[in-house]
């Protein structure tokens, strides 16, 4: 092997066994091991998902002590660039939060432990691959600490820069209403696109947000979503989306040509579930920045939509106003809906006739699959439908009833 400056030509051996294969062979162990002392020395990494500590951070402990590995057997500093999965791991937890005295603490212990690791059983005359086995941790470690720090600190600042504060300004007053020609044509500021595709998301419970928000780590998996959801809404539009996201949803304002293309929206949408780890229902409709108006407006009705959309029980995805037009006209309050309502009044405390209804209509009058649904025989679902005719004096099977029935049931779940 070609020698470090010191001259030498031998691997770098302790207790007689050479550093860098042992080292690798030992990354997996290794790596549970530093991995269990993290959590057990470091709160804040108690307090990650358990799919941030499963994954990225499983990953990155194992990858470092690899990259240790590679150090002690070429024997000089580690290439810049392999120190770039550090870096990207870096810029996630800054995007999440996590302190940055967190992970360089992180990166010291485990150092610490691979140096314990290939020291046991040193003996007497191993001192000067002992003394330069420490001078590669050293160096490694000053490296790591440096490209770690550098990425984490340039994420912040990218968080907090002035253009990350005009697109919220951008967006403050396209959600206002308010006129921004004057606006974007101001020093450092940005112009609003020719055309938006308003969307209101609202976004489902990842796994990791358990216990109504207070669980551990539900925090940190509530903004790892969120980030994921803006990193692929920034990547379909080719540039950083202006959002306002939490972590039940919000408004993203999405520059789109004219007119949209609702099939790649539809599939963003599904995209953003995928990369969330849950499912999103939103709603959509485009907005006209020339327009003061259209934008507000649209979010608004785009809310009333996903609200819609959840209360009926319909599944996730994207909607449009011409999907749920029904829906959402008997969801305006007035006489009509109220007196469409009234026609299922009798059943207001059997909730079994109720849902045998839902379940028949749903399943288009089909007994049998009525019953497979609702766990019964077909007949019982037969005597129940004639007890709902008795009580409100509507049949399913009269065509003009049927769809008093569907109206009434519509109603019901749209109103207050």
């Amino acid at each position: 092997m070609t020698g470090d400056k010191t001259g030498t030509t031998h691997d770098l051996r302790i207790g007689g066994r050479p550093l860098a294969p042992l080292l690798r062979a030992r990354a997996p162990r290794l790596s549970q091991r530093v991995l269990e002392r993290l959590l057990s020395e470091l709160p804040t990494y108690t307090e990650l998902p358990r799919e941030a500590v499963a994954g990225d951070v499983a990953d990155i402990v194992q990858h470092s002590v690899r990259l240790f590995a590679d150090v002690l057997e070429r024997r000089r500093p580690a290439a810049d660039a392999a120190l770039d999965r550090q870096r990207e791991s870096a810029a996630q937890r800054a995007e999440e939060g996590v302190p940055l005295d967190a992970i360089i603490t992180a990166y010291h212990l485990g150092v610490a432990m691979i140096a314990e690791e290939l020291t046991a059983g040193a003996r007497p005359g191993d001192v000067a691959d002992i003394l330069e086995l420490q001078r590669h941790l050293l160096c490694t470690q000053r490296q790591l600490t440096s490209a770690v720090s550098a990425a984490y600190l340039e994420t912040r600042q990218l968080i907090d820069s002035q253009e990350d504060g005009g697109r919220h300004a951008l967006m403050a007053a396209l959600l206002a209403g308010e006129p921004v020609g004057d606006h974007s044509g101001r020093r450092g500021a940005l112009r609003p696109a020719d055309w938006y595709v308003t969307l209101v998301l609202f976004l489902a419970p990842h796994p990791d947000e358990t216990d109504h928000g207070r669980a551990p780590g539900a925090a940190i998996a509530a903004r790892r979503k969120i980030r994921r959801v803006r990193v692929v809404l920034d990547r379909y539009a080719g540039q950083p989306v202006m959002t306002d996201l939490d972590a039940t949803g919000g408004t993203a304002l999405v520059p789109v040509p004219a007119p949209p293309p609702w099939d790649e929206l539809r599939g963003l949408v599904a995209a953003c579930a995928k990369a969330a780890g849950a499912p999103i229902t939103a709603a959509a409709a485009t907005a006209d920045p020339a327009d003061p108006a259209t934008v507000p407006s649209a979010v608004s009705q785009n809310t009333d939509i996903v609200e819609l959309v959840l209360r009926t029980g319909r599944p996730p995805g994207l909607y449009r106003l011409a999907n749920v037009l029904l829906e959402y006209q008997l969801s305006r309050p007035g006489e009509a809906r109220d007196r469409l309502a009234l026609l299922l009044a009798p059943l207001d405390h059997k909730p079994v006739l109720l849902t045998t209804l839902e379940t028949y209509l749903r399943e288009n009058l089909d007994r049998t699959a009525a019953a497979t649904s609702l766990h019964v025989h077909p007949n019982t679902v037969a005597y129940r439908i004639r007890r709902i005719t008795e009580l409100t004096g509507l049949s399913p099977h009269r065509p003009t009833d049927l769809h008093h029935l569907n109206a009434a049931l519509l109603a019901r779940r749209c109103g207050p």
